[in-house]
């Protein structure tokens, strides 16, 4: 329900105050009697109170002329959404090396994958208009989730990411093949796969560049991250005798593998050494696969001003009828 001019509802705020110094004005009422005993005759029976009465009708029935001033109506409103976005499946490596510590989050060191799914969570919501899924990968892919526009879902599906969730190893072809499968059927204006990793193909059946060609065939673009500092990075083990210990390991990413692929599809490769290099390569790529969405609004409303009208007309008639009465 809605007011098509609700400024007239200001008007409500005065009946309060007509009614107090309705109460305030006017001389006292007076009667003259013949005789005492007739006063006191009256004394005895149950008193009455019109003048209540009538005050309550006027007002309610000048608080419904009011509302009928202000044009209610009732009716429904439905809103279309079509969302001319861009279809984005998020590949994320999530193999032992992604507990390297040469990322910060907060001020503080941090692994990989932690930094990773802070920054990917600011991505998502930067983009509402698309459907964005979810693909974990190490020495297989695991579809985290699919593609959707439900984001608060994939939120929590990126949350839950964590290293060692599939067997060791890094699987970038069978990643970018089964990435494909998912993309392959959908009809949006661009699909696109962003695969970060932090290593080398090393697990897997499908070479990186063979998925890379069918990609291509079936246009869909491939920007490739590799995340890690150049040379060796500390990471926490765990030895023998379960104390926690950190080493230094060599970061080994297939720079040129991942160039290529990027490259076949139209996409392009990013080198994050950093957490900032890292933001500024999902701005980037923010920037650059732009989308648009169209509003589509529609309202059916339905007057109720007359009902409010009748109403009001049935108060103040009876006001006239209740004044007009005699009491014995």
């Amino acid at each position: 329900m809605r007011f098509l001019h609700p400024e007239f509802l200001w008007l409500l705020s005065l009946l309060p105050l007509l009614a107090f110094f309705r109460g305030r004005l006017g001389a006292a009422p007076a009667l003259v009697f013949s005789s005492t005993s007739v006063a006191a005759t009256l004394a005895e029976g149950r008193r009455v109170g019109p003048g209540r009465l009538l005050g309550a009708l006027r007002l309610f029935g000048l608080c419904l002329l009011i509302l009928a001033f202000a044009r209610p109506q009732l009716g429904n409103t439905t809103t279309e959404i079509e969302a001319s976005g861009i279809d984005i499946l998020l590949a994320v490596d999530v193999s032992g090396s992604m507990k390297a510590l040469d990322f910060t989050l907060k001020g503080k060191s941090a692994n990989r994958l932690d930094v990773v799914k802070s920054v990917m969570h600011t991505f998502i919501k930067e983009r509402p208009n698309d459907r964005i899924g979810l693909l974990a990968f190490g020495g297989r892919p695991y579809m985290v989730s699919p593609l959707t526009l439900d984001h608060d879902w994939l939120l929590q599906r990126l949350d839950s990411l964590s290293v060692g969730m599939v067997e060791d190893g890094t699987a970038i072809g069978s990643a970018i093949g089964s990435g494909i499968n998912r993309l392959r059927d959908r009809e949006a204006k661009s699909r696109i796969m962003i695969l970060l990793t932090d290593g080398m193909n090393n697990a897997g059946t499908v070479p990186p560049l063979v998925a890379a060609e069918a990609a291509e065939t079936l246009d869909i673009k491939i920007y490739t991250i590799g995340a890690g500092t150049r040379g060796e990075a500390p990471m926490e083990v765990v030895d023998g005798f379960g104390r926690k210990r950190l080493v230094r390991v060599k970061v080994d990413i297939d720079d040129e593998t991942l160039g290529q692929v990027a490259e076949m599809t139209g996409g392009r490769y990013f080198r994050a050494t950093d957490t900032k290099s890292l933001e500024k390569v999902y701005e980037e790529i923010n920037t650059m696969e732009t989308t648009t969405r169209t509003i589509k609004k529609f309202e059916n409303y339905r007057e109720l001003f007359a009902w409010f009208v009748f109403a009001s007309l049935i108060f103040l008639g009876a006001e006239i009828v209740v004044s007009r009465k005699r009491l014995p």
